[in-house]
Protein backbone atom coordinates (compact mmCIF):
# COMPACT_ATOMS: atom_id res chain seq x y z
CA UNK A 1 0.00 0.00 0.00
CA UNK A 2 1.36 3.46 -0.86
CA UNK A 3 1.83 5.87 1.97
CA UNK A 4 -0.59 8.72 2.48
CA UNK A 5 0.38 11.78 0.51
CA UNK A 6 2.70 9.83 -1.82
CA UNK A 7 1.88 9.74 -5.49
CA UNK A 8 1.48 6.05 -6.46
CA UNK A 9 3.43 4.42 -9.26
CA UNK A 10 1.71 1.59 -11.19
CA UNK A 11 3.86 -0.92 -13.03
CA UNK A 12 2.59 -2.80 -16.09
CA UNK A 13 5.37 -4.98 -17.42
CA UNK A 14 8.63 -3.36 -18.53
CA UNK A 15 7.15 0.13 -18.75
CA UNK A 16 6.14 2.30 -15.81
CA UNK A 17 3.13 4.56 -15.88
CA UNK A 18 2.72 7.26 -13.29
CA UNK A 19 -0.55 8.89 -12.44
CA UNK A 20 -1.86 11.22 -9.83
CA UNK A 21 -4.77 10.09 -7.63
CA UNK A 22 -6.18 13.60 -7.88
CA UNK A 23 -6.47 13.17 -11.68
CA UNK A 24 -9.11 10.44 -11.30
CA UNK A 25 -12.52 12.13 -11.36
CA UNK A 26 -14.89 11.06 -8.58
CA UNK A 27 -17.96 8.99 -9.50
CA UNK A 28 -21.11 11.08 -9.48
CA UNK A 29 -23.87 8.52 -9.06
CA UNK A 30 -26.53 10.64 -7.41
CA UNK A 31 -27.50 12.78 -10.42
CA UNK A 32 -27.72 9.65 -12.56
CA UNK A 33 -29.69 7.54 -10.10
CA UNK A 34 -32.18 10.36 -9.56
CA UNK A 35 -33.48 9.79 -13.09
CA UNK A 36 -33.85 5.99 -12.79
CA UNK A 37 -37.40 4.67 -12.05
CA UNK A 38 -36.24 2.21 -9.40
CA UNK A 39 -39.72 0.93 -8.59
CA UNK A 40 -41.13 0.77 -12.13
CA UNK A 41 -43.32 -2.27 -12.75
CA UNK A 42 -44.00 -2.70 -16.48
CA UNK A 43 -46.98 -4.96 -15.77
CA UNK A 44 -48.75 -2.20 -13.82
CA UNK A 45 -48.79 0.20 -16.77
CA UNK A 46 -52.17 0.45 -18.51
CA UNK A 47 -52.40 2.25 -21.81
CA UNK A 48 -55.93 3.42 -22.60
CA UNK A 49 -57.38 5.12 -25.63
CA UNK A 50 -60.64 6.80 -26.52
CA UNK A 51 -62.98 6.53 -29.49
CA UNK A 52 -64.46 9.56 -31.24
CA UNK A 53 -68.26 9.52 -31.27
CA UNK A 54 -68.10 10.19 -35.01
CA UNK A 55 -66.78 6.63 -35.39
CA UNK A 56 -69.87 5.14 -33.75
CA UNK A 57 -72.09 2.96 -35.92
CA UNK A 58 -74.82 0.39 -35.33
CA UNK A 59 -73.38 -2.57 -33.44
CA UNK A 60 -70.40 -0.67 -31.99
CA UNK A 61 -69.75 -0.95 -28.24
CA UNK A 62 -68.59 1.75 -25.83
CA UNK A 63 -68.49 2.49 -22.11
CA UNK A 64 -69.84 5.52 -20.26
CA UNK A 65 -69.98 6.06 -16.50
CA UNK A 66 -69.00 2.44 -15.92
CA UNK A 67 -71.86 1.06 -18.03
CA UNK A 68 -71.46 -0.88 -21.33
CA UNK A 69 -73.60 0.21 -24.30
CA UNK A 70 -74.26 -1.06 -27.81
CA UNK A 71 -75.15 1.40 -30.56
CA UNK A 72 -78.47 0.64 -32.27
CA UNK A 73 -78.75 3.75 -34.43
CA UNK A 74 -76.48 6.67 -35.35
CA UNK A 75 -77.51 10.18 -36.48
CA UNK A 76 -75.24 13.11 -37.32
CA UNK A 77 -76.96 16.51 -37.10
CA UNK A 78 -75.35 19.77 -38.21
CA UNK A 79 -76.44 22.73 -36.09
CA UNK A 80 -74.98 25.58 -38.16
CA UNK A 81 -71.65 27.46 -38.35
CA UNK A 82 -69.63 24.27 -38.25
CA UNK A 83 -71.07 22.86 -35.02
CA UNK A 84 -72.67 19.40 -35.05
CA UNK A 85 -74.12 16.84 -32.67
CA UNK A 86 -74.17 13.07 -32.65
CA UNK A 87 -77.35 11.35 -31.50
CA UNK A 88 -77.06 7.67 -30.60
CA UNK A 89 -79.79 5.18 -29.86
CA UNK A 90 -78.12 2.74 -27.48
CA UNK A 91 -78.89 -0.34 -25.40
CA UNK A 92 -77.41 -0.87 -21.95
CA UNK A 93 -75.92 -4.37 -22.19
CA UNK A 94 -76.34 -4.95 -18.44
CA UNK A 95 -79.98 -3.92 -18.07
CA UNK A 96 -81.29 -4.16 -21.64
CA UNK A 97 -82.77 -0.64 -21.38
CA UNK A 98 -82.79 1.32 -24.66
CA UNK A 99 -82.15 5.07 -24.45
CA UNK A 100 -80.86 7.97 -26.56
CA UNK A 101 -77.62 9.85 -25.93
CA UNK A 102 -76.46 13.10 -27.54
CA UNK A 103 -72.81 14.14 -27.88
CA UNK A 104 -71.03 17.09 -29.45
CA UNK A 105 -69.08 16.20 -32.58
CA UNK A 106 -65.66 16.25 -30.90
CA UNK A 107 -66.61 14.13 -27.90
CA UNK A 108 -64.89 10.82 -27.17
CA UNK A 109 -65.98 7.68 -25.35
CA UNK A 110 -64.15 4.75 -23.83
CA UNK A 111 -64.08 1.43 -25.74
CA UNK A 112 -65.49 -1.74 -24.19
CA UNK A 113 -63.09 -4.66 -23.81
CA UNK A 114 -65.16 -7.82 -24.13
CA UNK A 115 -64.49 -11.56 -24.23
CA UNK A 116 -66.47 -14.24 -26.03
CA UNK A 117 -66.88 -17.68 -24.44
CA UNK A 118 -68.60 -20.77 -25.80
CA UNK A 119 -70.98 -22.07 -23.15
CA UNK A 120 -73.82 -24.57 -22.93
CA UNK A 121 -77.46 -23.62 -22.48
CA UNK A 122 -79.05 -25.65 -19.67
CA UNK A 123 -82.62 -24.68 -18.84
CA UNK A 124 -85.13 -21.92 -18.20
CA UNK A 125 -86.58 -20.91 -14.83
CA UNK A 126 -89.28 -18.25 -15.02
CA UNK A 127 -87.64 -15.26 -16.73
CA UNK A 128 -84.07 -16.49 -16.27
CA UNK A 129 -82.07 -18.68 -18.64
CA UNK A 130 -79.20 -20.71 -17.20
CA UNK A 131 -75.90 -21.51 -18.88
CA UNK A 132 -72.73 -23.42 -17.92
CA UNK A 133 -69.09 -22.82 -18.74
CA UNK A 134 -67.84 -26.30 -19.87
CA UNK A 135 -64.29 -25.43 -18.81
CA UNK A 136 -65.01 -24.42 -15.22
CA UNK A 137 -68.54 -25.91 -14.83
CA UNK A 138 -69.60 -22.54 -13.42
CA UNK A 139 -73.29 -21.73 -13.95
CA UNK A 140 -74.82 -18.32 -14.50
CA UNK A 141 -78.08 -16.89 -15.76
CA UNK A 142 -79.28 -14.19 -18.15
CA UNK A 143 -82.65 -12.45 -18.02
CA UNK A 144 -85.03 -11.98 -20.95
CA UNK A 145 -84.21 -8.25 -20.93
CA UNK A 146 -80.58 -8.98 -21.71
CA UNK A 147 -81.34 -11.77 -24.19
CA UNK A 148 -83.61 -9.37 -26.07
CA UNK A 149 -85.69 -11.97 -27.91
CA UNK A 150 -82.86 -14.38 -28.68
CA UNK A 151 -84.04 -16.74 -25.96
CA UNK A 152 -86.70 -18.18 -28.28
CA UNK A 153 -83.98 -19.73 -30.43
CA UNK A 154 -82.26 -21.56 -27.55
CA UNK A 155 -82.32 -25.35 -27.20
CA UNK A 156 -81.23 -27.39 -24.18
CA UNK A 157 -77.58 -28.54 -24.33
CA UNK A 158 -77.01 -26.15 -27.23
CA UNK A 159 -73.54 -24.54 -27.49
CA UNK A 160 -73.82 -20.76 -27.75
CA UNK A 161 -71.47 -17.78 -27.61
CA UNK A 162 -71.79 -15.44 -24.64
CA UNK A 163 -70.35 -11.94 -24.59
CA UNK A 164 -68.54 -11.17 -21.30
CA UNK A 165 -67.46 -7.81 -19.91
CA UNK A 166 -65.35 -7.70 -16.74
CA UNK A 167 -66.21 -11.38 -16.14
CA UNK A 168 -69.91 -10.54 -16.31
CA UNK A 169 -72.15 -12.17 -18.97
CA UNK A 170 -73.89 -9.56 -21.10
CA UNK A 171 -75.46 -11.04 -24.22
CA UNK A 172 -75.87 -14.07 -26.44
CA UNK A 173 -74.33 -14.15 -29.91
CA UNK A 174 -76.25 -16.40 -32.31
CA UNK A 175 -75.42 -17.55 -35.83
CA UNK A 176 -77.48 -15.96 -38.61
CA UNK A 177 -79.30 -19.28 -39.12
CA UNK A 178 -80.00 -22.26 -36.87
CA UNK A 179 -81.36 -25.72 -37.66
CA UNK A 180 -84.52 -26.99 -35.93
CA UNK A 181 -86.74 -30.07 -36.24
CA UNK A 182 -90.45 -29.70 -36.97
CA UNK A 183 -92.43 -31.46 -34.23
CA UNK A 184 -95.93 -30.36 -35.18
CA UNK A 185 -97.57 -28.96 -38.32
CA UNK A 186 -100.87 -29.64 -40.14
CA UNK A 187 -100.75 -31.42 -43.48
CA UNK A 188 -100.53 -29.14 -46.47
CA UNK A 189 -103.59 -28.82 -48.73
CA UNK A 190 -102.81 -28.65 -52.43
CA UNK A 191 -104.20 -25.63 -54.19
CA UNK A 192 -104.46 -23.61 -50.98
CA UNK A 193 -103.06 -20.15 -51.78
CA UNK A 194 -104.01 -18.50 -48.48
CA UNK A 195 -101.12 -16.87 -46.57
CA UNK A 196 -98.87 -17.34 -49.62
CA UNK A 197 -99.03 -21.14 -49.24
CA UNK A 198 -97.52 -21.14 -45.74
CA UNK A 199 -98.74 -22.99 -42.65
CA UNK A 200 -97.85 -22.84 -38.93
CA UNK A 201 -95.27 -25.21 -37.48
CA UNK A 202 -93.91 -25.90 -34.00
CA UNK A 203 -90.22 -26.68 -33.67
CA UNK A 204 -88.34 -28.88 -31.21
CA UNK A 205 -87.59 -25.97 -28.85
CA UNK A 206 -91.19 -24.70 -28.85
CA UNK A 207 -90.62 -21.95 -31.41
CA UNK A 208 -93.51 -21.37 -33.84
CA UNK A 209 -92.81 -20.33 -37.43
CA UNK A 210 -94.54 -20.27 -40.81
CA UNK A 211 -93.34 -22.96 -43.21
CA UNK A 212 -94.22 -23.94 -46.81
CA UNK A 213 -96.95 -26.53 -47.38
CA UNK A 214 -94.47 -29.25 -48.35
CA UNK A 215 -92.76 -29.23 -44.92
CA UNK A 216 -93.76 -32.20 -42.74
CA UNK A 217 -93.28 -33.37 -39.16
CA UNK A 218 -89.73 -34.61 -38.67
CA UNK A 219 -88.22 -32.31 -41.30
CA UNK A 220 -85.20 -30.22 -40.38
CA UNK A 221 -85.39 -26.56 -41.37
CA UNK A 222 -83.23 -23.45 -41.16
CA UNK A 223 -84.56 -20.38 -39.35
CA UNK A 224 -83.15 -16.84 -39.58
CA UNK A 225 -82.35 -15.75 -36.01
CA UNK A 226 -82.61 -12.06 -36.98
CA UNK A 227 -86.22 -12.30 -38.18
CA UNK A 228 -87.47 -15.65 -36.91
CA UNK A 229 -88.51 -16.60 -40.44
CA UNK A 230 -88.18 -19.88 -42.35
CA UNK A 231 -85.13 -19.99 -44.63
CA UNK A 232 -85.15 -23.48 -46.14
CA UNK A 233 -85.33 -27.20 -45.57
CA UNK A 234 -82.22 -29.17 -44.66
CA UNK A 235 -81.78 -32.38 -46.63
Amino acid sequence: MPKVGVEPTWSFGPRVFETRASAIPPLRLKPILSFLPLRLNPFSIKISYMISVTEMRAGRLFEENGEPYQVLDYKHTKMGRGSASIRLKVKNLKTGVVTEKTFISGAKVEPVETEVKIVQYLYRENEDYFFMDPQTFEQFNLSTKVLAGKEKFLKEEQAVKILFWREEPLAVELPITLVFTVTQTPPGIKGDSVNASFKPATLDNGLEVKVPLFVNVGDKIKVDTRTGEYVGRVS
